[in-house]
This record gives C-alpha cells, structure tokens and sequence, in this order.
C-alpha cells in the first residue's frame, strides 16, 4: 500500500492529542512532520503538549512551532474547555526535546518541495500556519495534493451561533486556505458533532490497561462534562474524525461544494457559508464537505487505534 505523506497541523489540547495517537496507527498515513499553532492555547503551550505526546508513544517525528498569534484578528483561546495546560492539566514529563528551528509556514514548503503533487496536509487548529506559507510562497498551492481540515460547518456554530472556533479564531487565514485552489476536505460540525464518545465508553479505553489508555480516559475528563453541561452525550471527537477521515473516508457521507469564509458581517464574522442547502451556488466547487459518518463503525475503529499500543 503506498502511503499519504502528510503535514499534521495542530493546535494541541486535548481532542489533537487523541487526533495525533489515532494518526500513529493508521496505516495510510506517512507523517513527515507535526507543525504547532495557538488555538485551544497559546503556543507555547499547544507546542509543550505536542511534543508531550510525541513522548509519550516514542514518535521522533520532526515538530515545527509555528505561529503565536492570528494574521490579523484579536486572539481567542479555550482554555476553558480544554484546561489551562490545553491537556485537562494532567501531569506529564517535560519534552524529551525542543520543536525544529525552522518555521511551521517554511516547513510546510520544505516538505511540499519534497512531496511535490504528494503531500496533503491535516490541519485540526487555526489555519494561520497555512494562511502564512500559501501567501509567502506562492508556488505552493501546486505542490500540495489536499487540504483537510477540522473546522467550519454547513449550518451553525459552536464560538458563535455563526462561527465554528477554528475558523473564527483566524477567518483571513482560512480564506485565503479556502481561495487557494487547493481542494480542501471540511470535517466541519456536521459531522463532527456526531461523533461523541459517552463517558461509560471512555472509561473502555482505561480498562486496555495501557499508558495510552489510561492518558486517553484522563485527558478528556473536562471536556466531557463540558461538553454534558452543554447537552452533548459525550465528548465529539472533532480531530480525531479528521484524521481517520483523511486516511480512509469509507465510513463518511460527504459531498463536493462551494465554501467561502464571511469577514465583514458583525454577527457571522467567521462563517463558513456553503452552498450545499441553497438553491443559489457559487461558481466553483472548491471543497468537499463531510456531512455525516456511520457512528457506531467510528468509534470501533477509534477505539481499535488505539488498542494497538
């Protein structure tokens, strides 16, 4: 089986954390490089977790800080939902390591170069890191294959009743992601949403009796009774349903459509607007989005990856 060389760019609390030991143990993917990013905290923090991680199932995989700050936006943060630390402040070793010198938005050129026609890049964070390398080399939108990202939604929003937070936490960067002519793939709420693991099914992953099981049922305590205080049955595995997504989308109902980002408007500021329920389209398909996702085979597979360790 050829394998799918790919960027992971993330902004790592506690559903990238899950996102990145998922992607370890699927087969399909070649991950050449992690690139860090604020979003659920600020970056040193996402980039601290990160490597902690990485540590954690030995992965010596290169990791890239990118950037602190959105290109133009006020910044926005969850710490309220994924823990001051972005992890549910557990307790971990310090990183065996520090990030590379390089740059997150010159790494995902440098890799590009590498990969050219190849590389796809799975970005579960802001797109700010993508925003930066696409305006600074312009070449690159014909060397990436695909772009899949966690973020947006057809309908609605979980930041504003509009916005979903990875979007709305740098909607300039996603524009410019989405205009790029890259096609990109939006596992956005849709699908994401539908995705929860209850918390009798997290307490399964504590009883495989491994370190990663027992991090994976810690690390998402706060989130879960987040996500029940707000009336979800669990916690929705947003990232880790992207990257299972981008290495096999057999379990996934999804369609091509015409996505732009709204930037002026006071109250949709953020918006991915789709034209997948209207009757007026836009001009081009330019991304797929991914609507819905057979539940029951999600969470078995999830659960089987991380099994394996």
């Amino acid at each position: 089986m050829s394998k799918i060389p790919v960027i992971i760019d993330c902004d790592t609390g506690v559903d990238d954390a899950l996102a990145l030991l998922a992607a370890y143990q699927l087969p399909q993917l070649d991950i050449q490089a992690i690139t860090t990013v604020a979003g659920n905290v600020t970056l040193e923090k996402t980039t601290r977790n990160t490597l902690q991680v990485l540590d954690l199932i030995g992965a010596k995989t290169p990791v890239y800080k990118g950037a602190a700050l959105p290109l133009f936006r006020e910044q926005v943060v969850a710490p309220y939902v994924h823990g001051e630390s972005g992890l549910n402040n557990l307790i971990l070793p310090d990183p065996a390591r520090k990030p590379e010198e390089t740059a997150a938005c010159d790494a995902i050129y440098q890799y590009a170069r590498k990969f050219p026609g190849e590389l796809e890049i799975i970005a579960v964070g802001p797109l700010t890191n993508l925003g930066l390398a696409l305006v600074k080399y312009r070449e690159l939108p014909g060397l990436l294959k695909r772009i899949i990202i966690m973020g947006g939604a057809a309908v609605g929003g979980n930041t504003t009743p509009a916005a979903e937070f990875n979007i709305y936490a740098d909607p300039e960067a996603a524009d410019i992601v989405f205009r790029c002519g890259v096609p990109v793939h939006m596992c956005g709420l849709d699908v994401t949403m539908k995705s929860f693991v209850t918390p009798e099914e997290m307490e399964d992953f504590a009883k495989l009796g491994t370190p990663v099981g027992k991090f994976v049922r810690d690390v998402t305590q706060g989130v879960l009774d987040f996500s029940i205080q707000h009336g979800v049955p669990g916690m929705c595995m947003h990232d880790p349903l992207t990257v299972i997504y981008a290495a096999d989308n057999s379990l996934f109902t999804f369609e091509e459509a015409g996505v732009r980002i709204e930037l002026k408007g006071k109250i949709t500021y953020g918006k991915t607007v789709t034209d997948i329920y209207s009757d007026k389209q836009f001009e081009e398909k330019n991304a797929v989005v991914v609507t819905d996702l057979d539940h029951a085979a999600f969470k078995k597979k999830l659960f089987d990856l991380i099994a394996k360790y």
